[in-house]
């Protein structure tokens, strides 16, 4: 189907030496390991999950940044990464990225304007410079930039503009794809809710498919019509906002509901996690949560537990049909 963003077993491993002993021995860490999934067109999937679980290297393998270890991504019907060098370029416009770090991502040494102006200059050369510029005016506005902050340099601007430069510069090549890699994490929080705004403006108004990745379970909520919980390179639950947000059904995903600060009296206590999580090169048996998990079981300890689909929800997690599961849901207005 167009415009749909299929994920099949997809897995990035890395090869580590560890050096300071007579025999260096080699290690594999699992930044991703095993994603499925699917987008549809249109639709906004939104990947949270807590520092190191695989979220940045998962867009990077999204867009063919890197390559990948194992499985595949197909876009619109076109397998990611693996087509020639020009059908490649041709493809690789459609779809965009919008980074973390706008100044890492942003030129010092070339004004607002030419930066936005310049993918339109590589892939599209049969533009004329008029009708660049008019494309880059039109986009900039749809930001909420005038022209004139175009003749800045990135220094020169604050931290909401140089945002909303980074997602001027994806959107002025019409992407059919976009994916969004902690796009507002750096801003405060006045200047989050503009650069949003703007965000959910433009989507309104341009139907793309998306990848929204974020610590931030409230932005996601805001923004995802679909939720993806990652854990140590592995998805652990799927759902729809109100189901994975509200309704928490793996103990990782209640615990991150839990941390989220909620209006008045909390309806019950936040979960704590023990411990740190597991290190990613050395990844425990069972299920990677077992060493952390407050409802572990035996089986959690010997069994990977796989994604299974069941009454709409999906979760990785022996114990959904226990019935000695002591987790309560989390009940609605809890994650507001």
């Amino acid at each position: 189907m167009k415009g749909e963003l299929s994920v099949k077993n997809l897995a990035r491993h890395f090869k580590l030496r560890q050096r300071g002993t007579l025999f260096a021995r080699t290690k594999i860490l699992k930044a991703v390991d095993g994603l499925t999934f699917n987008v549809a067109p249109g639709e906004m999937l939104g990947i949270v999950g807590e520092s190191g679980s695989g979220k940045s290297t998962t867009a990077r393998l999204l867009l063919g940044h890197i390559p990948s270890t194992s499985g595949e991504v197909t876009f619109g019907g076109e397998k990611i990464g693996a087509v020639p060098n020009l059908a490649w370029r041709r493809m690789r416009r459609r779809m965009q990225m919008i980074y973390q770090d706008p100044l890492g991502a942003l030129d010092p040494r070339i004004t607002v304007a030419r930066q936005i102006e310049e993918p339109l200059v590589v892939h599209f050369p049969e533009l004329t410079p008029d009708a660049r510029k008019a494309r880059v005016r039109a986009v900039m506005g749809d930001v909420g930039l005038s022209f004139h902050h175009g003749e800045r340099f990135p220094h020169e601007l604050s931290g909401g503009q140089r945002q909303r430069v980074i997602i001027a510069r994806a959107l002025v090549m019409e992407p059919e794809l976009l994916v969004c890699d902690e796009p507002v994490s750096a801003l405060d929080v006045s200047v989050q809710a503009q650069v949003l705004n703007v965000f959910q403006d433009i989507r309104e108004r341009n139907s793309f498919t998306g990848v929204f990745i974020s610590h931030d379970l409230k932005v996601v909520r805001q923004i995802a019509d679909k939720v993806a919980v990652m854990y140590l390179g592995r998805i652990v639950e799927i759902g729809r906002p109100d189901e994975v947000l509200h309704q928490p059904l793996h103990p990782y995903s209640r615990a991150l509901v839990s941390a989220v600060p909620r209006k008045g009296r909390p309806a019950r206590e936040r979960i704590i996690l023990s411990g740190d999580p597991p290190n990613p090169v050395d990844v425990p048996s069972g299920c990677p949560f077992h060493t952390r998990c407050p409802e572990v079981r035996p089986v959690c300890r010997a069994l990977r537990p796989e994604l299974i689909s069941d009454a709409g929800r999906t979760v990785a997690c022996h114990l959904i049909n226990d019935p000695s599961f002591a987790g309560v849901p989390v009940t609605k207005g809890e994650a507001a």
